[in-house]
């Protein structure tokens, strides 16, 4: 009786090979629900139990099969799923993906649920955990997605027969209300960040609204001081502790030109002759690599998404600022422009979001022009014309004039009748 013993994903697998139905061997792995590390030992003695199961007089595997053959855990399956996937999303996408399959892998794990006995209940009781924990729907949603498309290549490699994910109400999606700077506070930040490293960083995602990623990926080349143009056409995303730039970005309309705003104009060209003066100071210690770049430090260095972040908290602490994320400042951006009369369909545009309705379910509480105009509409449609009401005023007066006419020649007639009957 032969079988081995294979690790896949850190896990112990038995490896026999079965005999089928038909007669022809088939190779079948099956979990022996042990790390790798330190049970080698105990590995192979759950070999000889799994074989010994499959063992026949004849030294012929039989059909009969044990509860779990051909099947893996859920979570070793997810970790798979991972490993399948790595190459087919951007590296930012995937770093994400580890975390949250990490931490699902570690909840089925410990509930020792396979595969094909996945059922309905077992998400949502997940999903409650989650709840428990403090997380809100949207975390949720995000961990149905994932464990959606894992079950649908499962489905595709005939390992499941549906995807059980779909029988799973999808959580309910919590509205996101973006904290923001209005006019007087971002003129605050302003004051108070002359003369910081992230002073120039700082004006150009509050003036352009632009994502972290697409500011500090921002390059010369993608400057038309002639034209006046600026091209946010390229990234820079930090995974690993390693800078990633790439010239794909977050969705088509993401991929946007704008004009160049002339306050940023003139910070942009102050910046590039101090970038030159720093680079004949510094010499051959100046970082040559992101010459092309705009926010880089007086070395040369590419400024790094986590010290944009931190950095920024920093300041907001040292001046007693409100607190918000560094993200916020595209929402403040975003809140001044509607602020300002400027319609939904070109905040989308500008901040380059992928459909009108990302930008309506953001920022639609903070359209407070559309309601005055809505206020408005409504107010004229149901309030009298001053010269409405004087025509009115008029009519009532002639027509008061009108009856009293009237009812003097019935008064008339009267004392004649009077009159010719006293006569009679």
């Amino acid at each position: 009786m032969k079988g081995s013993l294979q690790v896949k994903n850190g896990k112990y697998y038995a490896v026999l090979s079965v005999k089928d139905e038909n007669g022809k061997f088939k190779k079948v792995w099956i979990s022996t629900g042990l790390t790798e590390k330190g049970n080698k030992r105990k590995a192979e003695e759950r070999l000889n139990e799994i074989i010994a199961e499959y063992s026949s007089n004849d030294n012929v595997f039989q059909s009969k099969k044990t509860k779990h053959e051909n099947d893996i855990l859920f979570s070793d399956f997810l970790q798979q799923w991972l490993t399948s996937i790595k190459g087919k999303v951007e590296e930012i996408s995937y770093k994400g993906y580890s975390y949250s399959i990490k931490n699902m892998a570690k909840y089925f794990e410990n509930k020792k649920i396979y595969l094909k006995e996945l059922q309905p209940y077992h998400i949502q009781e997940f999903y409650n955990s989650l709840y428990r924990e403090g997380k809100n729907g949207n975390t949720a949603i995000h961990y149905h997605v994932l464990i959606r498309e894992a079950l649908q290549s499962a489905v595709k490699l005939g390992l499941v027969d549906k995807n059980i994910a779909d029988l799973v109400d999808r959580p309910k999606k919590e509205k996101y209300q973006a904290e923001f700077y209005n006019k007087a506070e971002l003129m605050k930040v302003f004051d108070v960040i002359k003369g910081d490293p992230l002073e120039l960083v700082i004006h150009i995602t509050a003036y352009y609204g632009l994502r972290r990623s697409e500011v500090l990926g921002l390059k010369w080349s993608a400057i038309d001081f002639e034209n006046k143009m600026i091209k946010i056409n390229h990234k820079v995303v930090e995974v690993d502790n390693k800078l990633v730039a790439k010239n794909k970005m977050k969705n088509k309309t993401s991929n946007r030109t704008l004009p160049l705003i002339p306050q940023i104009e003139q910070m942009l060209k102050v910046e590039k002759q101090k970038q030159e003066q720093n680079r004949k100071l510094c010499g051959k210690s100046y970082n040559t690599k992101y010459l092309d770049y705009v926010c880089v430090n007086p070395l040369g260095d590419l400024l790094k998404p986590d010290f944009v972040s931190h950095h920024f908290g920093i300041i907001q602490n040292k001046h007693k600022l409100k607190h918000i994320r560094f993200h916020d400042l595209r929402h403040s951006c975003a809140s001044l422009m509607l602020a300002n009369g400027v319609p939904m369909k070109q905040i989308q545009e500008w901040l380059g979001h992928s459909t009108f309705q990302t930008t309506a379910d953001i920022y639609a509480h903070l359209d407070f022009s559309s309601k005055l105009s809505s206020a408005n509409a409504i107010s004229n449609a149901l309030s009298f014309d001053e010269k409405e009401s004087e025509i009115d005023k008029n009519d009532e007066i002639v027509l008061d004039e009108e009856i009293e006419e009237l009812e003097r020649k019935l008064e008339e007639k009267r004392k004649l009748k009077r009159k010719h009957d006293f006569e009679m």
